[in-house]
């Protein structure tokens, strides 16, 4: 039972017996922090990528841009690489999560890659499973699925990806994720109305993708508990720095081993700009802070060069909101980005971090991924490829 939110019971079966596990997909021991540990050693810093476009820029360079910092990411020592999922906006160009998972993973090596997220109302559970297990066959222990219930859009552009279908009941949310690892790993029980039917290519040499739930409420946090799933809370949205840690702690207290997980595993992912200043690092996020209002506004077009978007003209309400939006925001020098981000850890109770930039310069954005690297002693930081020899190409 979901406390903050019921929904349709009507397909509600178990999925999956909670005595299989299935390697590849299980997750080690969630480890809990208590205050003054140290950390920095111990992080697993991973990237969130959500392909922010710029201003009189093209989609198709933030895709490729994408890939370049993927492969950057994996010579830095970052552990996983997600990309997100937008749908009709001018800032942010992944449309397509499964699309630029399968890029990635060919032009990479080792590095974990996965969607922050899938968003599963907009799609067929099963038709899900069949894309992700595709990926597991070709890169078998490197996929993570990511699933999410927002629309990652406006109301108009969900309807038209469910036209000519009417939009699904987000009460159905739940049982779709049943679904989607039932698909996955081959276990619907004999009485589910779809249990015969196979999700091809099947399990990847008795692996599936790891599946994780994103969220940032408690509606999430307990659904993830309930299906014994890992739960990635989404700090970097900016207006959940002070509940937060209590939606992770929600999680732990009220998860339930399962088939794919025994203990609780939980990620925070945080919004971060660093530079070799702090006032270059929040010069830097303008550009970011910005577009949140242009947003608001109804209309994107993508990032603004900072030097623009510091001189963007706000109303006193606007820079309220900008002001309460970025307080969770981490944007510094190295010492100070290491250090609040050290921070975040201790307050989530997390040793695993994800990391969102966004900023105008695909150089700056790249040496941030740098510097935090640097800051935390991950494997590769003196690899030859710097953010320096990388040349931001325009549209000619």
């Amino acid at each position: 039972m979901f406390v903050s939110r019921p929904y349709n019971r009507r397909w509600v079966y178990n999925a999956y017996p909670r005595k299989r596990s299935i390697s590849g997909c299980h997750i080690s021991k969630a480890l809990c922090i208590s205050k003054g540990s140290a950390l920095s050693k111990e992080l697993t810093l991973s990237i969130v990528d959500q392909s922010p476009v710029r201003k009189n820029e093209s989609a198709v360079q933030a895709l490729q841009e994408s890939i370049q910092l993927a492969k950057r990411a994996e010579q830095l020592g970052y552990s996983r690489y997600w990309v997100a999922e937008h749908h009709n906006t001018g800032s942010f160009a992944g449309t397509a999560p499964e699309l630029l998972i399968s890029q990635i993973a060919a032009q990479t090596k080792k590095i974990r890659v996965g969607s922050a997220g899938v968003m599963l109302p907009h799609y067929s559970a099963l038709k899900v499973a069949e894309l992700f297990s595709i990926l597991e066959s070709f890169f078998p222990g490197r996929i993570d699925l990511g699933l999410g219930r927002a629309p990652g859009s406006d109301q108009l552009t969900a309807a038209a990806l469910a036209y000519p279908q009417p939009l699904k009941d987000a009460s159905m949310f739940p049982q779709q994720v049943l679904d989607l690892i039932g698909f996955l790993s081959g276990t619907l029980q004999s009485n589910h109305p779809f249990a015969t039917v196979q999700a091809q290519p099947g399990p990847a040499r008795n692996s599936i993708p790891s599946i994780w739930l994103l969220g940032s409420s408690n509606y999430s946090a307990q659904l993830a508990a309930s299906l014994g799933l890992p739960f990635a809370f989404a700090d970097f949205f900016g207006t959940t720095g002070d509940y937060g840690p209590l939606i992770t702690e929600l999680y732990r207290q009220e998860f339930k081993p399962s088939g794919i997980m025994s203990e609780p595993k939980c990620n925070v992912s945080l919004q971060v700009i660093c530079a070799e200043t702090n006032e270059k690092a929040q010069f830097l996020g303008a550009s970011r802070n910005i577009n949140k209002i242009v947003q608001s506004r109804g209309r994107p077009s993508g990032l603004l060069d900072p030097q623009e978007a510091n001189n963007y003209p706000l109303t006193p309400a606007e820079q309220t909101y900008v002001s309460r939006l970025t307080a969770s925001y981490i944007d510094g020098d190295t010492s100070y980005v290491k250090e609040k981000i050290l921070e975040a850890a201790e307050r989530y109770g997390t040793l695993d971090v994800g990391i969102v930039t966004i900023c105008h310069s695909f150089t700056d954005r790249i040496r941030s991924y740098e510097l935090i690297a640097d800051a935390f002693g991950l494997a590769n930081t003196d690899a030859t490829i710097s953010s320096h020899q990388i040349q931001e190409s325009r549209p000619k």
